[in-house]
């Protein structure tokens, strides 16, 4: 899997592509942790994620807390459809407080906490 990045008004957004699974879960997991320490604000955009498994679902929890416990910001945007199943199979979009992702009578609960 690869981790296209670019910078943009202070912000890092990465850009991942293929597959987020068990399979390239210790290849993804130092990439993504090393992001937290270039930038304040990152946005990751899953659009290009081709599946995702539970250790995928591991990583990005795990970018959220370190994200949280640095005092960073961490932004999920362009959910794929493999995305978007998980997602809303495990119930994930309240853990992320991901609008996309929540079901409309707590989005506006989101965009008012936001």
């Amino acid at each position: 899997m690869e981790i296209r990045s670019e910078r943009n008004d202070g912000r890092l957004s990465l850009y991942p592509e293929g597959e987020m699974t068990i399979y390239h879960a210790a290849d993804l997991k130092p990439a993504l942790l090393d992001a937290l320490g270039q930038s304040d604000a990152i946005e990751l955009d899953l659009s290009a994620v081709s599946e995702l498994d539970t250790s995928g679902v591991q990583l990005l929890m795990l970018m959220k807390r370190e994200a949280v416990a640095a005092g960073k910001s961490l932004a999920l945007s362009g959910h794929s459809p493999a995305v978007l199943e998980v997602f809303e199979l495990l119930g994930l979009g309240g853990w992320f407080g991901d609008p996309q992702v929540l079901p409309p009578n707590l989005q506006a609960s989101a965009r008012g906490a936001a």
